[in-house]
């Protein structure tokens, strides 16, 4: 990972830290419907690599997270909202193979 993303990810901990997360109706609708618990997102934040940054989004800047959950990848897609200490769950899906490389890190 970028230093520089990692340490604007690390500065307030979007992955490993302790802050807490909003889940959008978005982000909970996709997760019921891909079968991906709250908890299990829990762990991609807690444990997952940051594959991509989307610096210029809008309201705050997002990032792609990917994490293994019992061999199933999964990716979540975060933004940090550094001012209000809160991370906000944008949604999280399996990536597919027709989409992205084998290690799920890089699209094709």
């Amino acid at each position: 990972m970028n230093e520089a993303i990692k340490n604007k990810m690390n500065g307030p901990n979007i992955i490993g830290g302790n802050i807490p997360l909003h889940f959008t109706r978005h982000a909970v609708q996709q997760m019921f419907q891909r079968h991906i618990t709250e908890e299990e997102v829990k762990i991609v934040m807690r444990n997952g690599e940051v594959i991509k940054s989307y610096e210029d989004d809008k309201p705050y800047p997002s990032y792609l997270i990917f994490h293994y959950i019992n061999n199933r990848p999964l990716h979540v897609v975060a933004a940090n909202s550094i001012e209000d200490n809160i991370i906000t769950i944008i949604t999280a899906y399996e990536p597919s193979t027709d989409i992205w490389e084998d290690n799920f890190k890089a699209r094709k």
